[in-house]
């Protein structure tokens, strides 16, 4: 009778775990069995950190380290305690309008901060698997209508100039040192656990404050800019496929949907049986410096090659996000 192997479980470490990709990952791995470690950056708002994980109801299950993409032996004492199969490069300074503001944070964070991931990742782990979450905003003024992996880049902020140079990066650390790094062009990807700094969570929050009572006005900026949007839930899938396969490589994630900003809102304000036109203000200060006018990704090399699509639809997305913020909203008046 031959020896029987007990199977391991895998471990991953993800930076970000207290984002939205973060949080949804966190639960996806989870439900696999693998033992989840995530990377905190200790603040001030330590109380509400894990407010994601809570609404998920896994806080209890993430494995929390401390540490900052900005200290490269902070990463190399992380991944040395914790020996990861894969790791997930999810955690950056994310809201693309705050880039202006702050872009040597920006560019120290989502930039050199991806770099020292992989540096310690090659030091210290260099048989882990590593996710790199690079963004649809690298496209910015857009060189094709349809967006693939092949389509040249142009960033137009200092976010996706710092998104840019991770990615890159992550290419080179995969041609010069044979790590298996992958990147993810994940388009803008949407749910509950959206920060309420973004437009469509500023949308759905909005919404259910207007149908609740709680105000009559909602404030938007460009309201023509158009995303391809799906739900968060389904592109952490796509991360988890990356690191799965053989070879690693570099993915675009979307639907193939492109809609304007305009059109998330009168969807958002349907759904709640308002009218968009009765409470919908233009307020110049939620313009950008420098407009990505619409963005539409091409996701066939990882329907082809991941067996990966999205599931939900725009419609589903909208009316989730607008029943969480109704909910949410509910629970606060009633305390």
């Amino acid at each position: 009778m031959g020896a029987i192997t007990m199977a391991t479980t895998k471990r991953a470490l993800i930076t970000g775990v207290t984002g939205q990709d973060g949080a949804y990952l966190s639960q996806l791995l989870l439900s696999k069995g693998y033992e989840v470690h995530g990377l905190l950056r200790r603040s001030a708002s330590a109380e509400v950190v894990d407010a994601r994980l809570r609404w998920l109801g896994i806080a209890g299950h993430i494995r929390q380290h401390d540490g900052n993409l900005t200290d490269l032996s902070g990463l190399i004492r992380v991944l040395r305690e914790v020996r990861p199969d894969e790791v997930y490069n999810l955690a950056a300074q994310s809201f693309v309008k705050s880039s202006w503001q702050q872009p040597l944070l920006t560019g120290s964070v989502t930039g050199i901060g991806a770099a020292n991931m992989l540096e310690a990742v090659r030091l210290e782990a260099p048989e882990a698997r590593f996710y790199q979450a690079s963004s649809s905003e690298m496209y910015g003024l857009i060189q094709e209508p349809v967006q693939s992996e092949t389509t040249p880049f142009y960033p137009r902020s200092p976010y996706a100039a710092a998104k840019l140079y991770a990615h890159w990066m992550t290419v080179n650390y995969r041609e010069s040192f044979g790590l298996h790094a992958s990147s993810g062009i994940l388009f803008n990807h949407e749910s509950p656990l959206r920060g309420i700094e973004f437009v469509t969570r500023k949308i759905t929050d909005g919404v259910a404050r207007i149908k609740l009572g709680l105000s009559q006005t909602l404030s938007l900026g460009n309201l023509d800019a158009k995303r391809d949007w799906g739900h968060a839930r389904d592109y952490v899938q796509a991360m988890w496929l990356m690191l799965q396969q053989d070879t690693a490589d570099d993915y675009v994630i979307a639907t193939g949907r492109t809609v304007s900003v305009r059109e998330f809102c009168r969807l958002a304000f349907d759904k709640a049986g308002l009218d968009m036109d009765d409470h919908v203000r233009i307020d110049e200060r939620f313009m950008r410096p420098a407009e990505v006018d619409v963005l539409l990704g091409d996701a066939s090399k990882a329907r082809t090659r991941l067996g990966w699509t999205p599931e939900t639809t725009l419609e589903d997305l909208v009316g989730e996000m607008l029943e969480a913020d109704i909910r949410r909203l509910g629970m606060q008046a009633d305390r």
